[in-house]
Formats: C-alpha cells, structure tokens, sequence
C-alpha cells in the first residue's frame, strides 16, 4: 500500500458490500452536489476526540460508544434524539463516577445510514429482491421500487445528519446536558426498584457528591463544565461515494479528514486489506475504527494496523470486538497478546450486540439481556488477566421503550418482542436495558481502576 492516495484511491481497488445503481449519471450528479455541501463535523473536532481516544489508550479515560443500528427517516423526530441523548448522558454520569475518570462519548448517530447484509437479496413469499441496506441506499418496504437503490437518498441523509448535528449540539451546550438534569432522570430511573438496591444507591452517592459540590460553590451557573458536554458521532462508513464527497482538505493541516462524522470504522464484511474501504480509511486522518469478529487472526490484526496506523498514533485507532459471549474467551487473548508483542497503541472496545443475536421462537431477531452482559463481563475479565485495559463498550440502543431484547430489568420475553418491536435491522437494548448496562459496567469500571492503581503507582516509582 505504498501507492499515492487520494479520496478516490478506493474506486481501483476491489469492494464489497456496496450497491449497484442503475443510473450512473445521476449517482454521479448526486455525489457532485454533496462535494459542495458544507462538512457536517469539523476537522478541529476530529482531532480533539482522537486526544481525548488517546487518553484512553493509555487508561485514562473510558468510550462509551451507542446508538442506533440504522437510523431511519421515517423516525428522524426531536423526541427521538432527545430521547437517545438523555438515555446516553445517564449511562455516561454514572460511568464516569464509578470509573473515576472521563468518559468520551461517541454517538452511532447523524450518520449511520449504510448497513451490511448477509445476503445480496431476500426472499418473502416466493418473491426475491434487493436486501435492505439501509436508508441512504434504499426503502425497507418490501416492493421492487422500495428496494432499488436510489442516489437521491444520500442528499436526505445528508440533510438529516446535519439537522440531527445541530439538535444534538443545541442539547449539549444550550443547558440540556445540566448534571442536575441528568440526576433527576437517573432517580427516576431507580425509584420503586427493591430489587435493584445497588443501583439506587449508586445514584444516591452522586447525587450527594453533586450537592457537596454546590454547596462549595461549584453549580452549573457559575461552572458552564457542569451544564455542558462533549458528545461526538460515528457511523460504519460503507458507502464510500458518499464518504468521498463529504472528504475535505483540513486549511490549517493540509490533511485530509471525513467531515460525514466525527469518527467512521470498518465492519467486520469489509477489513480486507487490499479492499476499497481499507485503502479509504488509511489516507483520512480521523480517528478510526473497525470490527474484530472470529474470523480475524493475530497476523491480520497487525497488518491492518501496519496499514491504517503505520506511525502507530495514539488515539487513532480502536478495535471494538464482537466475537459472541460464548466465543470471546477463544479469540481475544490472542490479539491482546499480538499487540501488546508489537508494542501497538489501541483502544479495546467490547462490541457485545452482534456476536449474540438470536432468532426466538416466534421469529424475531433478538439479543438477550444476560448474553450481552456475559461478552461485557469476560471482556474486562479478559484484559484483568492478561494486565491490559478494557477501555470501551459500543452498544446498539435506542432511548425509547422499545422491546427487541430479551431480559433485563424490564424481564422482555419472546412473547413480548411484537408489542415495540420497531427496529429497521437489529435488535437495539432500550433505555431502561441501555442504563442497566451502565449500572452493572460501573462496577466493573471501579474493579478495574483499584486493580490498576497499584500498578500504576508502580510504574510511577
């Protein structure tokens, strides 16, 4: 990979998971208009998450990554990112409390259009289309029109992202994100739960840190740190037209950034290193992602990061995992021990969604709540015994009552998947199971800054 690149570098190279479009000239039309579009995220921003990435890399903070599988438009309504961004900002209170440290924030949202299917096509009834592959490409319904592939869908996406960007940038500095907020929705969330004394307490102990800290002056009026936050997007970048479009020249570096999202990554179909979306990935300067799946030995570990970070930049890369709770035991020790040989800079991030999505009794797609939890615990477990740092969850999640995963708090059952069941692909945790995790993550968190804090100071000395 040596070779000059360019934002269109990727169109030599061979693809997968993309579209055909029947009309070539109006997809070119489409991806001409979008490179004149003013970028959704900024440069400077970029590189402020890949500072804030790089302190966790080096354990000092914690990602909390989550959001929607895919983002539809039909759902594109104020309640629903409000609704995400409250259920987002609770989990990542409560993280940063127990943990002790900051928690970055990295929404799957104001981008997350494009997904990847199993199948190029899909058969109901005798009749066989175009898989859905989300709302920048096509229509869920399942019509012949639907399904085709339309160019003019990347302009609505686009339009959507940045009406989303600016909604969530008006909760995140406008007040919204008051600590005080926050606290009164996490003792909702906790009231009337016998069963959950832990987490009530938990609740109860910030909320008494946040009255000893007014009550030395420090409120949200007088300390805007209190009122405000940083909250940054992601997306999978798989439609690489587009991603090219949305690419600019920084003015102050001369590099070139994605401006689609604060941060992109590669899924688990498309990491070939001789592939489209690896050879886009290695000229931007964001920071980057991509899946770790089973199919993904040591060797390959490290020749992607010998191509996407060379100079082996902190903060650059995270490698979010996603094995199934009943595999990861098998596969991760082997790539934590291939980094830690290389000396390479990563931050570990636990996927626990799609490697434990199951099909229950009545058909629909689903994640129980104690398999998700079951990747999550062996995931810290893991990097607790081979003395390296689990630095992040990524979670697929809605902030509304959705029922698409078993168990929880909420006790979801099979029979209940129908009553809310509205995702556009995957199963989503809703914001009671979204907090629950937080809660139960919390306590892993504080485990892991005791257990370290001896070695640290060690190294110290």
């Amino acid at each position: 990979m040596g070779e000059r690149w360019s934002p269109s570098s990727w169109r030599s190279k061979p693809i997968l998971q993309v579209p055909v479009y029947k009309d070539a000239a109006a997809l070119a039309e489409v991806e001409k208009r979008l490179s004149g579009f003013p970028p959704l995220v900024f440069a400077g921003e970029a590189r402020n998450l890949k500072k804030a990435l790089a302190k966790v890399a080096r354990g000092e903070a914690f990602l909390l990554q989550g959001g929607d599988c895919a983002e539809s438009f039909a759902e594109h309504g104020a309640d629903n990112i409000r609704d995400f961004f409250r259920a987002f900002l609770q989990m990542a209170v409560v993280m940063t409390y127990a943990g002790g440290m900051p928690v970055v924030k990295v929404g799957r949202v104001a981008g997350q259009f494009a997904k990847p299917r199993s199948a190029d096509t899909e058969t109901i009834d005798g009749v066989t289309l175009p898989s859905y592959r989300g709302d920048i490409i096509n229509d869920i319904a399942f019509t012949a029109e639907s399904r085709e592939p339309d160019p003019a869908r990347q302009a609505m996406a686009y339009r959507q992202s940045a009406a989303t960007l600016n909604l969530l940038r008006a909760f995140a500095y406008g007040g919204y994100a008051n600590l005080d907020n926050a606290m009164k929705w996490m003792l909702g969330f906790v009231k009337d739960t016998p069963a959950n004394d832990k987490y009530r307490h938990l609740a109860e102990r910030i909320e008494e840190a946040l009255d000893f800290m007014r009550a030395c002056g420090i409120d949200p009026e007088a300390h805007p740190e209190m009122r405000t936050t940083e909250l940054y997007t992601s997306h999978e970048a798989l439609l690489l037209g587009y991603e090219e479009a949305l690419t600019r020249v920084d003015s102050t570096s001369g590099d070139w950034y994605a401006t689609s999202g604060h941060m992109l990554w590669i899924g688990d179909r498309t990491r070939q290193p001789d592939h489209g979306h690896v050879e886009y990935f290695r000229g931007i300067k964001n920071p980057i992602a991509f899946k770790c799946g089973p199919s993904l030995d040591a060797d390959g570990l490290i020749r992607l990061l010998d191509v996407l970070n060379p100079e082996d930049k902190a903060g650059r890369i995270t490698l979010i995992c996603r094995f199934g709770a009943d595999k990861v035991e098998k596969h991760l020790p082997e790539l934590i021990r291939a980094v830690q040989r290389e000396g390479r800079t990563v931050v570990w991030s636990c996927d626990p969604m799609h490697g434990n999505t199951i099909k229950a009794a009545n058909g629909y797609k689903t994640r129980p709540f104690d398999l998700v939890m079951g990747e999550i615990e062996r995931f810290f477990a893991i990097h607790e015994a081979e003395r390296t740092y689990a630095g992040g969850i990524h979670l697929e999640m809605t902030g509304k009552n959705v029922t698409e995963c078993t168990g929880g708090r909420a006790a979801i059952t099979d029979l209940d998947l129908s009553d809310r069941y509205h995702t556009h692909c995957d199963p989503r945790l809703n914001a009671e199971q979204a907090l629950e995790v937080s809660f139960k993550v919390a306590e892993m968190l504080k485990r892991q800054r005791l257990n370290r804090a001896p070695a640290v100071r060690e190294a110290a000395e």
